[in-house]
C-alpha cells in the first residue's frame, strides 16, 4: 500500500522557518522514479502546487510566492522528501500537502499539474503568527 505522510508543520512567528518532511512508503519505485510535489491550501481556497521537484525531467519548479524563500529536496535513500521553508509570512498559513505523480508528470517548467499527481499525504498545518 502505498503512503505518503507529511510532518514537521506547526506555529511559527512571521519569519520564522520551519522543515516539512514527507515520508514515502509502499512505492513500486525508487522515489526519484517520481515527481514530488508540495501543495498547500488555505481556508476558503483552492489548493495550490507551490514546488516540484522530477530527478529524471532535471525540473524544480516554484511558484512565484515562494521562490527564494521556500527549498524542495529529496532523499532517496530515505525514501524522504523535504519542503525547507524560511522567511515565512502570514499568508504561507496553509494545511501543506506532499503529492507523487509519475515520471513525466505533475511537474513542468513553469508549473506543477495538481491533477496528475496520483497519492496524496493527509497533510500538515503550519501557521505562521505572531
Amino acid at each position: 500500500q502505498v503512503t505518503l505522510v507529511e510532518s514537521g508543520g506547526g506555529l511559527v512567528q512571521p519569519g520564522g522557518s520551519l522543515r516539512l518532511s514527507c515520508a514515502a512508503s509502499g512505492f513500486p519505485l525508487e522515489l526519484k522514479y517520481y515527481a514530488i510535489g508540495w501543495f498547500r491550501q488555505a481556508p476558503g481556497k483552492a489548493r495550490e502546487g507551490i514546488a516540484c521537484f522530477s530527478e529524471s525531467a532535471r525540473i524544480t519548479y516554484y511558484t512565484d510566492s515562494v521562490k527564494g524563500r521556500f527549498t524542495i529536496s529529496t532523499d532517496n535513500a530515505k525514501d524522504m522528501a523535504y519542503l525547507q521553508m524560511s522567511s515565512l509570512k502570514p499568508e504561507d498559513t496553509a494545511i501543506y500537502y506532499c503529492a507523487t505523480a509519475p515520471t513525466g508528470y505533475g511537474c513542468y517548467d513553469g508549473r506543477s499539474s495538481r491533477y496528475e499527481y496520483d497519492d496524496w499525504g493527509q497533510g500538515t498545518q503550519v501557521t505562521v503568527s505572531s
